[in-house]
């Protein structure tokens, strides 16, 4: 009978946690005080959840001796983790918002999800960057990028619960916890600019290395990571110019992020799998 391999159990445990936190931000919310009674409990679980994941990550790249993303559920991992990397920094510019419920429950679905499909976990070898430092640099800050992108999904949704509050003037419950619209506009922009920050400069890693070895290059998937960062740098420009902003910028920005999501498949399909489990089991 075989256990569970430890590197899911973390995985496992961590994503509970992310649950967890997030149950307890709605106890806290049904009663009203969500900052004053559950963020400390709600903070301690995530930060309880975060500390497992990496964990869970850091056991699988010591199997394949590399950063931890060679396939779909690796990548979704990490996706989760980097958003609740950045929820730790943002977070206390939100203050008593309910910024920490939003995220526990994205960093629980994504994590969950992705333990729940067993072909999203293929196997892959050892060294999956070549023993490249500048490659495996290139994928980490890539993917962290998208976990910035992930975290700005959620203050755009955040944006437009609140815009729909106050045009329907329900300013009770879960609104009235809520940032301002100005807030929340002011922070996605932010965020933005530095989810193409990242990611143009992931690519620019990538590309000093590719010119030197271009038969190394998999053009599909830069087709498609490309294809991301240009739309998004077209949003961040349109948003500088002031062209797109408040509602219309908030929906953008959410519909951009399932899309980054639907490229992770593509992305990771044009990795070939060489039959070697990743973690040892």
């Amino acid at each position: 009978m075989s256990s569970l391999p430890i590197d899911r159990a973390l995985l496992w445990l961590g994503a509970l946690l992310y649950l967890a936190g997030f149950l307890t931000g709605l106890v806290g919310l049904s009663r009203r005080q969500p900052a004053a009674g559950s963020r400390p409990l709600l903070n301690a679980l995530l930060v309880g959840g975060w500390i497992c994941q990496m964990a869970g990550l850091y056991v699988r790249g010591r199997a394949v001796g590399g950063c931890p993303l060679g396939n779909t559920f690796e990548i979704v991992q990490f996706v989760a983790w980097s958003a609740m990397v950045l929820y730790f920094f943002v977070g206390p510019i939100f203050r008593g918002s309910l910024l920490g419920l939003f995220t526990a429950g994205y960093a629980a679905s994504l994590a969950i999800i992705s333990l729940l499909i067993p072909p999203w976990d293929a196997t892959h070898g050892q060294k999956i960057f070549g023993n490249n430092p500048w490659i495996e640099l290139h994928a980490a800050l890539a993917v962290f990028s998208y976990g910035v992108f992930g975290l700005l999904a959620l203050t755009s949704l955040m944006h437009l619960l609140q815009n729909w509050s106050l045009k329907h003037k329900r300013l009770n419950g879960l609104f009235w916890f809520l940032p301002s619209v100005v807030q929340l506009d002011q922070i996605n922009f932010r965020l933005l600019a530095l989810g193409v920050l990242l990611l143009t400069f992931s690519l620019g890693v990538g590309a000093a290395w590719w010119v030197r070895d271009t038969a190394s290059v998999d053009w599909p998937k830069l087709t498609v990571t490309l294809g991301v960062w240009f739309v998004y740098l077209v949003v961040w420009l349109l948003r500088w110019r002031t062209k797109l902003v408040a509602v219309r910028f908030a929906w953008v920005c959410l519909v951009m992020f399932l899309i980054a999501l639907l490229s992770l498949g593509p992305v990771n399909s044009s990795r070939p799998h060489q039959g070697i489990p990743t973690p040892e089991r």
